[in-house]
C-alpha cells in the first residue's frame, strides 16, 4: 500500500469517526478542504461513494460503513503496534540476549540477577553460558562478556573485572603422599585436569611466567572437558590438579578443600568485558543492563 493511499484510509476512518469534516480536518492537521479532495480520490479509486454529505451532517454509505468495519480493527491494531514499539524506547522492556563463559556468569552475572529483574519488571534476561569464542553480532546476542584479550577492536567495551589471574589446585586428599610442584615443570610429574575448547578441540595452555619470561608447559591430562564446573568438581574430588581462574576456585581454597600451587608464576592478565556493537538506536532495555552492571561492578571495587 502506498502512502497516499494509506493516509486516504485514514481520513476516511476519521470523517466517520467524527461525522463532520471540520473536526475531522481539525484532528488531523489539515484543511477541510484538503480532507474533501482526498476523500474524492479515495472514492475515485475504489469506484464506489464512501459518504452521504449534506450542509448539516456526514454518515458513511452501505459500502462506506462496510469499509469502515473492515477497517477500523485492522488500523488499530497496527497503531497499538506502533505505540508498542515506542514504548521499547520510553521505558526498559523486552528480552537482552546475553553470551558469557561459566565463570562471568557465576562472577559478575548472577551476583546483580535479583536486583537487576527487581529494578526493571519488564526486562527478560536470556542468558546463554557459552565457554568458545561466539561472534556475538552473527548469532543474533545484544551483547557478550569476555576476558578482553578475546574482545574484538570493533567492539564497544567495559571493564566488569580488576585484571585476573590462574591459579592451579588440587585438593588435600590428591596432595597426600605427593610432593608439591614448586616450578612449573614439576607440574609434568602430576595428574592435570584440563580444559578442552569445543569448537577446535585444542586443549587450553597451561602458561606461567617466571624469571626468565613466559614458560609453557606440556601436562598429562588425565582429563579433559569442556565444562569448567565439571573441572572444578574433578579436582574437589582428587582426581588431579586443576588450572583455573583464581576467583573461580578462591572460596574453596580459603575453606582448605583446594590447596594452591605455583601461586608466584601466575601473573595477572586482562579480566572481564562486557561488549556489544556500536549502534545508532541502543534499546532501552540493553542500555539499562549495560548502565545497571557497569554501577554495580564500579561500586564493588569501591567497596573492595
Amino acid at each position: 500500500m502506498k502512502g497516499t493511499e494509506f493516509a486516504e484510509l485514514t481520513a476516511f476512518l476519521t470523517v466517520s469517526d467524527e461525522r463532520n469534516f471540520r473536526r475531522a480536518a481539525q484532528r488531523l492537521g489539515m484543511s477541510p478542504s484538503a480532507l474533501s479532495h482526498m476523500i474524492r480520490s479515495l472514492e475515485e479509486r475504489l469506484g464506489a461513494r464512501l459518504l452521504n454529505r449534506t450542509t448539516r451532517s456526514v454518515a458513511p454509505t452501505e459500502a462506506g460503513q462496510a469499509l469502515f468495519d473492515r477497517l477500523r480493527p485492522a488500523i488499530d491494531d497496527m497503531e497499538g503496534a506502533i505505540r508498542d514499539v515506542g514504548a521499547y524506547q520510553t521505558q526498559p522492556r523486552g528480552i537482552v540476549r546475553v553470551n558469557l563463559p561459566r565463570i562471568a556468569a557465576r562472577l559478575v552475572v548472577t551476583p546483580i540477577l535479583a536486583d537487576f529483574l527487581g529494578e526493571y519488571p519488564e526486562i527478560r534476561l536470556d542468558l546463554v553460558i557459552d565457554d568458545t569464542l561466539t561472534d556475538v553480532v552473527a548469532k543474533g546476542f545484544d551483547a557478550g562478556i569476555r576476558s578482553g584479550e578475546l574482545v574484538q577492536q570493533d567492539m564497544i567495551a567495559v571493564r566488569l573485572t580488576p585484571d585476573l589471574r590462574m591459579a592451579v589446585v588440587g585438593s588435600p586428599a590428591y596432595f597426600a603422599g605427593r610432593a608439591l610442584p614448586e616450578v612449573p615443570r614439576d607440574i609434568r610429574d602430576h595428574r592435570c585436569i584440563t580444559y578442552r575448547w569445543s569448537e577446535t578441540g585444542v586443549l587450553y595452555r597451561w602458561s606461567f611466567d617466571g624469571p626468565g619470561g613466559s614458560v609453557d608447559v606440556d601436562v598429562d591430562s588425565i582429563v579433559t572437558a569442556n565444562d569448567t564446573d565439571l573441572l572444578l568438581a574433578a579436582a574437589l574430588q582428587g582426581a588431579g590438579l586443576a588450572f583455573t581462574p583464581e576467583s573461580f576456585v578462591a572460596p574453596y581454597i580459603e575453606s582448605g578443600e583446594l590447596v594452591r600451587v605455583l601461586e608466584p608464576w601466575c601473573k595477572p592478565f586482562s579480566g572481564f568485558y562486557l561488549y556489544y556493537p556500536n549502534r545508532p538506536r541502543m534499546p532501552l532495555a540493553l542500555r539499562a543492563f549495560i548502565d545497571f552492571i557497569k554501577f554495580r561492578n564500579s561500586l564493588e571495587r569501591q567497596l573492595a
